[in-house]
């Protein structure tokens, strides 16, 4: 089906409305974000001894898995099914084939808006080497069926099949195959990364990692720079390649001025989902719905996106964080060894609204900036990271896009303006030449100057009214970095010492 036939029958099926914009407005019911604790890997020899297992990456059972699958096909009997048949990853080499089955039809919009869309050509041949099977509707049995609620998320790497039930948040199945391309990746000496990415004119490529909430996709879709993908990429010998065809953007608070791209491409073909209508009218600072307002929208409608989405080695790395305690600075150095301490560390504030029953920020560590989504160990990931760095001379920067000046409640977030004005100044290699001083409890290399930043806020002591109260906080961070890194067995100890220290 077209776009228009798809939202045309969204529409005639009562799924959503046409908004003032012309996008589709959906709403998710109960479940407004991910559900991790209904995430699920089916156990077996091929997964055994290669998945990370534990409270991130759950084991199922085969036998149940087989019989949730039969239950499933019983259930869509004879009811309508949409069917959308496409790609995951941008570079032919590592492509793989998917097939993505409905019952609600503008979940089927968001497949085809999110994942890589095929040729005519390409459609007549297409045989699916994963298939993900989203039936909204079909709840689970707890009790009889082996999930955690009515609610799963079940992904078989043997059958290829991921079965997801009960929830109609459609991130589920981007993240699935995510998740997907995470396992299958690094076999083959490709290192899979929660990341967005854009080029500049010169055609210097760079990456931004981060937790969702953190400024990904609103820092890499950049006026200046054309945008390679939002969230999902490969780094191989040859290239770096989106897994994606689309981007999936926080709509929180959007305003046209900070986010023009963003605001933009909310139009006829995107899905907007939870965000409240006023008059039809989209309200983006009423988070009455959920904090995780979306939008899902192909990637051409981003002016001058690169597609095929595919770019060469970064030449600079940012790792976004959001720090809702307010004592980051807004931006540092890292060295090689640093760069692979919070990579492993994956350091953030999980934000209100990505995950149920997150109502305000939490920090947390989120190994290789996307544990949820990552079934191998985290060493796995980071050997590669490390690999990259050192082939390719990429310089690394950590950029806190959370608060300053106080914790979440005391303090405010940082402007979206001087975050981009920061990146800037790092794609530009304006931080190369910069004067900076050392932060001892971060063990942190920060600049004094940044052009169109206030040089007070580089310094995130001199935001706090308080300045015991900083300190008392800084230092509990410090702790919790060296608290969390004892978890990594076998780290080199020049990437340990490149860490924060513990004061007394």
């Amino acid at each position: 089906m077209s776009v228009d036939d798809l939202v045309k029958t969204a529409v005639e099926r009562n799924e959503g409305v046409i908004n003032s914009t012309g996008s589709l407005s959906v709403n998710t019911g109960k479940y407004t974000g991910r559900s991790p604790d209904d995430r699920f890997i089916v156990f077996d020899d091929k997964t055994r001894d290669t998945i990370d297992w534990g409270k991130v990456n759950h084991k199922f059972d085969g036998e149940k898995f087989e019989k949730i699958l039969e239950k499933m096909k019983q259930f869509v009997d004879g009811k309508d099914l949409f069917v959308f048949d496409g790609y995951v990853g941008a570079n032919k080499e590592n492509q793989l084939s998917i097939r993505v089955i409905n019952d609600h039809v503008w979940q089927s919009l968001f497949a085809r808006q999110l994942f890589i869309r095929p040729s005519n050509e390409e459609l007549v041949n297409h045989e699916p080497d994963f298939t993900i099977m989203c039936i909204n509707d079909f709840q689970a049995i707890p009790q009889v069926d082996g999930t955690e609620s009515n609610v799963f998320i079940l992904v078989d790497l043997t059958r290829k099949i991921v079965l997801i039930g009960g929830t109609q948040y459609a991130g589920e199945m981007k993240k699935s195959m995510f998740s997907v391309m995470n396992f299958l990746l690094p076999e083959r000496g490709i290192f899979p990364m929660h990341c967005s990415a854009n080029i500049g004119k010169n055609g210097d490529t760079a990456l931004f990692f981060g937790l969702s909430g953190t400024g990904k996709t609103t820092l890499s879709a950049d006026p200046n720079r054309k945008l390679i993908g939002d969230d999902e990429h490969g780094w191989s010998d040859n290239v770096i390649f989106n897994f994606e065809g689309g981007c999936y953007a926080k709509c929180i608070h959007l305003h046209q001025d900070a986010e023009p791209e963003i605001w933009n491409a909310i139009k006829p073909g995107a899905v907007l989902e939870n965000v409240v209508l006023n008059n039809n009218i989209p309200d983006y600072d009423d988070n009455s719905l959920t904090e995780n307002t979306r939008v899902a929208y192909p990637l051409d409608y981003i002016p001058g996106a690169v597609i095929p989405s595919l770019g060469g080695h970064p030449k600079v790395i940012v790792f976004l964080t959001a720090d809702a305690l307010g004592v980051l600075p807004p931006v540092s150095r890292l060295t090689k060894e640093s760069a692979m301490y919070h990579f492993m560390s994956g350091y953030t504030s999980k934000l209100a609204g990505t995950e149920r029953g997150i109502k305000e920020p939490k920090s947390v560590f989120s190994e290789c900036f996307g544990a949820p989504f990552m079934p191998r160990p985290a060493s796995v990931y980071a050997k590669l990271l490390g690999e990259k760095i050192n082939k390719h001379d990429t310089v690394v920067y950590l950029v806190n896009t959370g608060w300053s000046g106080g914790p979440y409640g005391i303090g405010t977030r940082i402007k979206i303006k001087y975050s981009r004005a920061m990146v800037t100044a790092a794609l530009t290699g304006a931080l190369d030449i910069a004067k900076y001083r050392h932060d001892d409890i971060f063990n942190l290399d920060i600049p004094t100057e940044v052009l169109d930043v206030p040089s007070e806020i580089l310094d995130p002591k001199n935001t706090w009214s308080d300045k015991n109260s900083y300190e008392i906080s800084a230092k509990k961070l410090s702790q919790m970095f060296v608290e969390n890194f004892k978890k990594f067995q076998n780290v080199a100890p020049e990437i340990i010492n490149a860490g924060p220290k513990v004061f007394p």
